[in-house]
């Protein structure tokens, strides 16, 4: 009963600890209320008048829609350099460069059809959060990059849900990813399996055989092609290797033939979803890993100008707006993004006060979705300043009178008529016995046996979950921690003297935490997502796991906190091996009262660990105390990071550096904390057995 008050304690001191944890990152990270509203064709987003086409007319909503189909060409991870112009004749310094050259010829011989953007990612970037802010227009918050293993249905507005919405009919091939998010929202589907990083050729192969069909048909209205190439190279062999060249070269030859292919009301777009850094990584919000690459085009003029000699930066959630307004459709009710006014144009420069009338109404739109969303969501979530939301409104109101004004003093009527007519005209153109002896062998180190067996066998799969250059950082670690149990038990002394090994001293506790972040950082681990061994996933499985997150998270998880679990679950031993070594002293001969020794008969064998049991109060104690003060320290460690986090939270690097650490610590001290949990209850259940087999010995004699 003692033994269960003990773990019983020690759970209920874990638990305080994760309240405290949670309570503060309920606090301090970005969270944000999901809004399970929809925009309607029906229900415009505020008063005014339509400018350009809109309710009433055939195909339209909000507005008359400037393309009936669009195809969307995502390259996962597609770095805005890869996509950059290169010159001609000059070699490239790295593969990656000048391998798009489709791209390329389009923007010098059609500037007003085709335009590249640098296309700037909100951290966290990783592919699920990515998709989200690609679909909704809005932002992910920091922890939602924990989901990037656990996909889940998007319920906000999003585009998908607007092409249905609007009977719309949406093709999908490629990642997998997308039937989570996106379940049974698509009229034809071709997924292929996406986390084995480690094959660049299956998913893209598996799209090229179903896209060119595809396009031949007309029983599409949106076609949605994901490409993982690109990234699985990166996160194999980084974007400097020659087989990086290679699948840039099968993207610009994917592209060269999807815009031979195009037909006029068809808009072509080319994106990616993120960057990556220069060994291949994402996640993180470094400059290569957020700025990627948006490629614009059609066969019929598109852009009233030509572009700058620097491609604009476009944030990504500005690209919902634009699209759903360009294809006819309402803007999600969640979104924040920005309309691309540039694509609003009408006819070039030939009709220059029709296209600023698009643009405003484009303008005029958007600003009233997201006025309409500030305020649901003030409602909502009641975490906006009342004051700032009052400002804005006043300042939207004054926009919209002014914008009015304008209406009026232009004739409206007969600018919507001519434009009405010239984009009619353009659709309509477009065992045995053993031994008493031999079972009683061992019983002085009974319990730390036990330990050491368990720590070998749970750090056999740890080791392999690491490269091979790891197994050196393993081999001195042991040797480490087993010169550190060494000193404590020297420092310790003779534990004949009760009092010395039943409390083990606050300087080795802290000496056994502190080797254990040393342990993390020797094992090539850092406190940041881009650095996480996500090549731990394949470990016996190179051809990946078939649909399930579960497994890769564990290994993953597991090569990241492995000394966060070989240490706490051994922390048991600080206070065993001084009893240990209390069997390494010499045996002297037990004299008689005359002064003489008695030939072989010696003194006692040392008890060593079954003093422990003969003191089972004081074992239960010590064990408590022991367990108490490993958690005291790694709270502190926690506690360190909450208060750097809360000081610097308005500093620049508070989500790049602050808030990785403090996610990574707490998810740490979980970990050790549950770890510790379990050896200290393999410590009580070995006394138990012990407990058992003592009491069925007795009996023995007594019979």
């Amino acid at each position: 009963m003692l033994k269960a008050l003990v773990l019983l304690f020690l759970a209920w001191v874990c638990f305080l600890f994760y309240a405290g944890i949670a309570v503060f990152t309920s606090g301090f990270l970005l969270t944000r209320l999901e809004l399970t509203n929809h925009s309607i064709c029906q229900e415009l987003p505020g008063k005014g008048p339509l400018v350009g086409g809109g309710r009433g007319e055939p195909g339209a909503c909000w507005t008359a829609p400037r393309f009936s189909r669009a195809v969307v060409v995502l390259i996962d991870a597609l770095r805005f350099d890869f996509v950059q112009p290169w010159p001609d004749g000059l070699p490239a310094p790295q593969p990656f460069l000048g391998r798009l050259g489709s791209i390329q010829r389009l923007l010098e011989a059609q500037p007003q059809h085709a335009r590249l953007y640098r296309f700037l990612a909100d951290p966290p970037t990783t592919t699920m959060q990515r998709l989200k802010a690609l679909t909704t227009g809005s932002l992910p918050t920091f922890i939602d990059a924990g989901s990037n293993f656990a996909s889940y249905a998007i319920q906000e507005d999003n585009l998908i849900a607007q092409l249905n919405n609007t009977g719309k009919r949406v093709v999908f091939m490629g990642d997998d990813t997308w039937k989570d998010l996106f379940p049974g929202a698509f009229s034809e589907a071709f997924f292929f399996p996406s986390f084995n990083v480690k094959d660049l050729h299956t998913v893209d192969n598996g799209i090229l055989e179903h896209l060119y069909p595809t396009m031949d048909r007309d029983d599409w209205d949106l076609l949605i092609a994901h490409f993982l190439g690109v990234d699985h190279c990166g996160h194999k062999h980084g974007p400097h290797h020659p087989e990086m060249a290679k699948k840039l070269n099968q993207m610009d030859q994917m592209l060269q033939t999807l815009v031979e292919r195009l037909e006029n009301d068809t808009l072509l777009v080319v994106a990616g979803d993120h960057g990556m850094t220069e060994t291949g990584d994402h996640g993180g919000d470094s400059k290569p890993e957020v700025t990627a690459a948006l490629f614009l085009y059609s066969p019929l003029p598109l852009f009233p100008r030509a572009p700058l000699k620097d491609p604009e930066v476009v944030p990504q959630v500005n690209l919902v707006p634009t699209l759903a307004l360009l294809l006819g459709l309402p803007i999600p009710f969640g979104n924040i993004g920005e309309v691309m006014v540039d694509l609003f144009s009408r006819e070039g420069d030939a009709q220059p006060l029709a296209t600023a009338l698009a643009q405003a109404s484009a303008y005029h739109l958007n600003a009233q979705q997201v006025s309409r969303f500030l305020r649901a969501y003030s409602l909502a979530a009641q975490d906006l300043p009342p004051e700032e939301l009052q400002h804005l409104q006043n300042l939207f109101s004054s926009a919209s009178s002014e914008y009015e004004r304008l209406l009026d003093q232009l004739k409206t009527e007969e600018i919507y008529r001519r434009m009405q007519e010239a984009l009619r005209g353009k659709l309509a153109g477009g065992g045995g016995q053993t031994p008493m002896s031999l079972a009683a062998y061992g019983l002085g180190s009974v319990y730390s046996a036990a330990m050491v067996t368990t720590l070998a066998l749970l750090a056999f799969p740890l080791l392999l979950l690491h490269t091979e250059r790891i197994s050196l950082a393993f081999l001195i670690l042991f040797l480490q921690s087993f010169l550190l149990l060494q000193l404590l038990a020297t420092a310790v002394g003779n534990p004949a003297g009760s009092s010395g090994p039943f409390s083990v001293p606050w300087l080795a506790i802290s000496a056994w935490a502190l080797t254990a972040t040393q342990t993390f950082y020797s094992t090539g681990h850092q406190p940041v997502f881009p650095a996480i061994h996500w090549n731990a996933a394949f470990v016996g499985f190179p051809e990946g796991h078939g649909s399930s997150p579960l497994l890769p998270a564990v290994l993953v998880g597991a090569n990241t906190f492995a000394s966060h679990l070989l240490f706490s679950v051994g922390c048991p031993l600080l206070l065993l091996w001084p009893f240990v070594c209390e069997g390494q002293g010499s045996t002297k001969k037990k004299p008689l009262a005359s002064g003489a020794e008695v030939e072989g008969e010696k003194e006692e064998e040392p008890l060593m660990e079954m003093r422990l049991r003969d003191a089972p109060h004081h074992f239960n104690a010590a064990l408590l105390q022991l367990g108490l003060k490993y958690l005291f320290i790694l709270g502190i460690q926690v506690l360190a990071c909450v208060l750097a986090a809360s000081i610097l939270r308005r500093h620049l690097m508070v989500w790049k550096v602050f808030a990785p650490k403090f996610i990574f610590e707490a998810v740490g001290f979980v970990v050790s904390s549950l770890a510790l949990l379990l050896g200290v209850a393999l410590v009580m259940w070995v006394d138990r057995a012990v407990g058992s087999w003592f009491k069925q010995l007795i009996l023995s004699q007594e019979r």
